[in-house]
């Protein structure tokens, strides 16, 4: 079975490289490489340095990462897993089909397995966000990835039709001698290149190894429709075989597999439409309360209340609470922050940007970036505002959140809005524990928002007022809740 995993090692190596080539010669391998130059700058995208050898164990096996090649001219950064076939049976307790559960081709071949090693050791890469080179990891680059062994279960034809409707051009070579009794090969050799965003390789990658080795080594519950639709946005809408690439993701799990096509295909309706009508399934929810109109209006106030002339709308979005404050006298300048580079388009065209009747040059910028890391574009705010922000992010990574917002960039004031989860129970058409936005992280309770506050005023220096937003309930308060942090 070892056999299987015949590894590409090509181009001048490191000594770390090669001596991970050797020895681990028979295990599943990603690579991705580039001629941009310097090349070396892949390092800097990947958050990985060419010169050492990053090693991470997973709870299959462990996995390493290791440059090569890494040139002026060229560089290349190498995934290898070596996945531990006793430890994946171990513990199962079932006599029958033992055999078939050790004698298989799980730790050999190109899985799903490659994918969470993937998001794992990679995972800022694949969002697209370089501290030291965004602009590099915002634009097209020219690109090579190469999956050895990689599963074919349905032909060089299914392969063909995953990834060149993306733009990239397929080099498959067929492995001999491996599954392909008096057929075609079951294995294959593949070989991408093209041009295109480094993040949006690592993505495309993610999610369509598994769709062609059709098969998972987990089980696949509904968080598995939220990391399709998440690895899949900008692309996955709009794939031709995009139906396909669903239902094997999720292990052709029916129901599973509606509800991801059913999120899909209204997103793609509501990209047609100009952004003063599009509607997320939250603003479907609160809008027979017109929660959204009152809670920028309250924000809007807040914001006048702190004295601010300078604001920083972080995870802006589409634009919304900037298109009422730029009609706003007493507002000077605008940032709008966003980590979706769509997003930002249809702020820029809600704002009219650079058009005849928009802002003037200068008074609105809007900036492609990440919570996570500090940006001084928009430090000479005298206020940040998170309206309906933070529930977004897993609350593991808020603490570098606050520590960039409250710590670093410091302005005089925050603004925070958050749902009040005390309020969910009002509304009829959310059931029992759901949260209002699939993409929601968690949602607070009144004491649970209150208790972060203290926090942060504890940390960074913030003192906290609290309000609500919305009509109030005299037990479970308003939908929405509003602190205003003064440094």
């Amino acid at each position: 079975m070892l056999s299987l995993a015949t590894t590409y090692c090509g181009g001048p190596t490191t000594a770390i490289g090669y001596s991970a080539c050797l020895r681990y010669r028979s295990r599943m391998f990603l690579s991705v490489a580039t001629t941009h130059r310097p090349a070396t700058d892949l390092g800097f995208l990947l958050h990985k340095h060419p010169d050492r050898l990053h090693e991470t164990d997973l709870s299959f096996g462990k996995g390493w990462l290791f440059y090569p090649e890494a040139t002026e001219e060229r560089c290349e950064a190498a995934l290898l897993l070596d996945v531990d076939p006793i430890g994946l049976v171990r513990g199962k307790g079932r006599a029958e089909g033992l055999l078939d559960q050790y004698v298989n081709d799980r730790p050999y071949a190109a899985s799903s397995f490659l994918s969470v090693a993937l998001n794992k050791m990679l995972r800022t890469a694949m969002t697209g966000m370089s501290k030291e080179r965004q602009e590099l990891a915002s634009g097209e680059l020219p690109l090579e990835a190469v999956v050895t062994p990689l599963p074919m279960r349905g032909g060089e034809a299914l392969v063909r039709s995953l990834f060149e409707p993306l733009g990239w051009t397929v080099d498959l070579t067929p492995i001999e001698g491996i599954g392909s009794g008096a057929g075609e090969s079951r294995y294959g050799h593949l070989k991408l290149t093209g041009t295109g965003r480094l993040s949006a390789l690592l993505n495309h990658l993610y999610v369509l190894i598994p769709v062609m080795d059709d098969a998972k080594h987990y089980w696949v519950g509904e968080a598995e429709v939220d990391k399709l639709l998440s690895k899949g946005e900008g692309w996955l809408e709009k794939h031709p075989a995009k139906d396909l690439i669903v239902r094997r993701y999720l292990r052709n799990r029916g129901a599973l597999a509606r509800i991801a096509l059913e999120r899909l295909v209204p997103e793609t309706a509501r990209e047609t439409l100009p952004p003063e009508l599009r509607v997320t399934p939250e603003e479907a929810l609160e809008t027979p309360i017109r929660l959204n109109d009152l809670r920028m209006e309250a924000v809007v106030r807040a914001i006048q209340a702190t004295g601010a002339t300078t604001v920083a709308d972080l995870g802006c979005g589409e634009g919304k609470l900037l298109y009422r404050l730029v009609r706003e006298r007493w507002v000077h300048k605008l940032f709008g922050l966003d980590p979706a580079a769509r997003e930002l388009e249809c702020a820029a065209k809600r704002l009219k940007l650079n058009e005849f009747g928009g802002p003037p040059g200068g008074r609105v910028t809007l900036l492609h970036g990440s919570l996570t890391y500090r940006d001084g574009r928009w430090a000479a705010a005298d206020v940040a505002v998170l309206v309906e922000v933070i529930e977004h992010l897993d609350e593991d990574r808020l603490p570098l959140v606050e520590r960039i917002v409250f710590g670093e960039t410091a302005p005089k004031s925050v603004i925070v809005t958050t749902p009040n989860a005390d309020y969910n129970a009002l509304f009829p058409r959310l059931a029992p524990g759901a949260f209002r936005h699939p993409d929601h992280r968690f949602e607070w309770s009144r004491a649970q928002f209150e208790t972060w506050a203290a926090k942060i005023g504890e940390i960074y220096g913030y003192a906290a007022t609290f309000s609500g937003i919305g009509a109030q309930d005299s037990t479970l308060g308003a939908p929405t809740q509003m602190a205003v942090f003064t440094r």
